[in-house]
């Protein structure tokens, strides 16, 4: 039923689309940040993060002309999850 592994339950942050037609959350247990086809919820990356990344992601245009999306790893949500202060920001392609 559904797509799964594409946040947590517990709501604990939200997902961005992009205009290219991506969708990027961080909200899981597993501490992945991934990346899926809007269309149809294909996972196309993923990455471990230091800790949780229970934040919406942000995405903006550097000084270079590349988008990239950032996110906030501080986990804790968990017990005995570990816990970070980490601005983690990826270039798409």
């Amino acid at each position: 039923m559904g797509i799964h592994n594409t946040g947590a339950a517990l709501s604990w942050g939200g997902s961005i689309a992009t205009a290219g037609g991506l969708v990027f959350i961080a909200s899981t247990s597993d501490d992945m940040f991934r990346a899926f086809e809007s269309k149809t919820g294909k996972v196309l990356w993923e990455t471990k993060l230091p800790a949780g990344g229970y934040a919406t992601p942000i995405t903006y245009l550097g000084k270079d002309g590349k988008q990239y999306i950032a996110l906030q790893a501080t986990g804790g949500r968990m017990p005995g999850a570990p816990t970070a202060d980490t601005l983690v920001a990826y270039a798409l392609p």
